[in-house]
C-alpha cells in the first residue's frame, strides 16, 4: 500500500471519529449546558474539519503531539455518562490531567467533576437581561457573540437593542447589517424580521428593537425586561452624569460603556482588574487598545519589571474618521481614512494606569490610523528593570499564552508569514508576534496584534458576564 493511500485512509478514519464527536458536543451543550473546548478552542458548531483543526492545534501544548479525536470522543462520552450540570470543560487539559493522575478514567472523572455530576444542566438562577444601546460595529459583534452563546446554559439573555430610527425600513436594514459584514463575514445561522412586532429573531433569540433618542425615556419593563445590564456602545456619553441617564429608565440596573470612561468611572480590562467591579452600577470596558496591551504589560512587569516605555499604535481606521476629506473637529482625522496614514493621539497608554496603577506615569503613547478596516498593532518599546534575551522573553510570553490565568487574553504566534487579516476573528485581547520581538539587554520591543473589533467585543462580553456573575465553572480545575 502506498504512502498516499495510507495517508488518506488515516485522514478518513480521523474524519469519521470527528463526525461521531459532533452530536455528542451538540447534545451536551443543548441538554446539559456543557461547552467542550480543546486547549481553549471551542468545539461547538464546528465542522468535522474544524474539529480536526482544533485537535491539530493541541500540538502546541503537547510537545508537538496533537490530540487524537478518538481520545476526545472517549472523554466526552464518559462526561456525558455523569449527566453533568453547566460547565466549560477543556478536553485537552482534561486528558493531560487524567494521564498525570494514574487513575482509571471513571474514577478520575467522578472526582474531578463531582461538583457538577448528576445536575443534568438544571439552572436555578434566572437569566440576566442584556440591552444593547446602539447597534454599530461593536454592538453588532457583541450581539453575534451573545446569540452564539445562547441556548446552551448561558445566563446572558440579549433582550433588546435601542437605536434612533434611521428610515421607514430601519428594521430591515438593521437585520441586513447583522446578517452580512464586510470584515467578519456572514452571520452563522438564520435571521427573521417581524416589522409589526419590531423584532429580529436570530437563531431563536428574539430581540426587541426600541427607537429612542434619549437613554432616560425608555421603559424596558413594558417589554418584560427587568434589572437589565445596558451595554452603551454609542460612545456618546462617557461620564457618570451622561451614562447615569440609563439608570433613570425603568428596568435597568447597571451600565457598561464600550469606550474609555471619564472621571471616576472604573476602566475594566477583563483578566486584570475585573474583580474590582463589585457593586458599581456604571463601569467601562476601556478601549480595544488598552485591552490589548494591558495584559501583556502586566505579565512583563511582573516578570522583568517595566521601568518606562512608549506605546505606538498602528490602528485600523474607524467610523469616527471621514471617508473623504471633510471637516472633522479632531486634528488630522478629517482627511480621507482610506487614502492616508493619519497621525493622531491615543489615551491607551495613560488608561493602562487605571487598570495597572503600578505603571502610572511610566508610559507615553501615540497612534497612527492606517487604511485597513480591522486589526491593529501595538508596539511596546520598553525599558526593563531586568536584562533578558529574546528567547527568554518570548518563551515566557508563549508559556503565559498557553498556561496562565491570562491565556484567554494573551495569544502568541511565531510565523514568518502572518499579516493583519490573519487575526480577524481572534477572540484574544492581543496576540504577541514572537518573531518580531527585539531584545537588547534591558531594552525590549514587543509587537502585539489585536482584532480591535471582535477581540475587543469578546472582552466586553466577559465583563458583562462578570457584572452578572454568570461564569460557568471550568474544568479541569487549576
Amino acid at each position: 500500500m502506498s504512502d498516499v493511500t495510507t495517508s488518506m485512509e488515516e485522514w478518513n478514519s480521523r474524519e469519521a471519529v470527528a463526525e461521531a464527536l459532533v452530536p455528542v458536543v451538540g447534545r451536551l451543550h443543548r441538554q446539559n449546558h456543557v461547552l467542550f473546548t480543546v486547549y481553549g478552542r471551542s468545539l461547538l458548531n464546528k465542522s468535522v474539519r474544524g474539529i480536526l483543526k482544533a485537535h491539530r492545534y493541541a500540538r502546541h501544548f503537547r510537545e508537538g503531539r496533537g490530540l487524537e479525536p478518538a481520545r476526545s470522543l472517549e472523554l466526552a462520552e464518559a462526561v456525558a455518562a455523569l449527566n453533568p450540570g453547566t460547565a466549560s470543560i477543556d478536553l485537552g487539559r482534561l486528558s493531560d490531567a487524567h494521564e498525570a493522575s494514574g487513575m482509571s478514567l471513571e474514577a478520575f472523572l467522578a472526582e474531578e467533576l463531582a461538583q457538577i455530576a448528576g445536575q443534568g444542566g438544571v439552572q436555578e438562577d434566572a437569566p440576566q437581561d442584556v440591552v444593547l444601546y446602539g447597534f454599530g460595529r461593536i454592538g453588532r459583534l457583541v450581539a453575534r457573540i451573545l446569540i452564539d452563546h445562547a441556548g446552551g446554559g448561558s445566563r446572558l439573555r440579549l433582550r433588546a437593542v435601542v437605536v434612533r430610527k434611521g428610515s421607514e425600513n430601519d428594521l430591515i436594514k438593521r437585520a441586513s447589517l447583522l446578517r452580512r459584514d464586510s470584515v467578519h463575514g456572514k452571520f452563522d445561522g438564520t435571521i427573521t424580521v417581524d416589522e409589526e412586532a419590531g423584532t429580529i429573531t436570530a437563531n431563536g433569540v428574539r430581540i426587541q428593537f426600541i427607537y429612542s433618542s434619549s437613554p432616560a425615556e425608555v421603559d424596558y419593563t413594558t417589554y418584560g425586561i427587568n434589572d437589565a445590564i445596558v451595554v452603551d456602545n454609542t460612545g456618546r456619553w462617557r461620564d457618570r452624569e451622561g451614562l447615569g441617564q440609563h439608570l433613570l429608565s425603568r428596568g435597568v440596573s447597571r451600565v457598561l460603556l464600550t469606550a474609555p470612561g471619564k472621571g471616576d468611572i472604573p476602566n475594566i480590562v477583563y483578566g486584570i482588574n475585573h474583580e474590582q467591579i463589585g457593586e458599581d452600577t456604571i463601569v467601562s470596558a476601556a478601549s480595544c487598545t488598552t485591552n490589548a496591551i494591558t495584559p501583556v504589560l502586566k505579565v512583563l512587569n511582573d516578570r522583568f519589571g517595566v521601568r518606562n516605555g512608549h506605546v505606538e499604535t498602528v490602528h485600523s481606521y474607524t467610523n469616527d474618521q471621514n471617508l473623504i476629506d471633510n471637516f472633522h473637529k479632531g486634528s488630522r482625522r478629517g482627511r480621507a481614512a482610506g487614502l492616508n496614514m493619519v497621525l493622531t493621539e491615543t489615551g491607551a497608554a495613560k488608561a493602562v494606569a487605571k487598570a495597572l496603577p503600578e505603571l502610572s506615569g511610566k508610559l507615553s503613547g501615540n497612534a497612527i490610523r492606517v487604511p485597513t478596516p480591522d486589526v491593529s498593532m501595538a508596539i511596546l518599546n520598553l525599558n526593563l528593570d531586568t536584562a533578558t534575551s529574546k528567547d527568554e522573553l518570548n518563551g515566557f510570553l508563549r508559556q503565559t499564552s498557553m498556561d496562565s490565568p491570562l491565556r484567554n487574553q494573551i495569544d502568541y504566534i511565531a510565523s514568518p508569514e502572518v499579516v493583519s487579516t490573519d487575526f480577524i476573528g481572534s477572540k484574544r485581547a492581543g496576540v504577541v508576534d514572537g518573531l518580531a520581538t527585539i531584545v537588547n539587554d534591558d531594552r525590549a520591543v514587543v509587537y502585539v496584534w489585536y482584532d480591535n473589533e471582535f477581540g475587543y467585543s469578546c472582552q466586553v462580553v466577559r465583563v458583562v458576564e462578570q457584572m452578572a456573575g454568570v461564569h460557568a465553572p471550568k474544568f479541569p480545575r487549576v
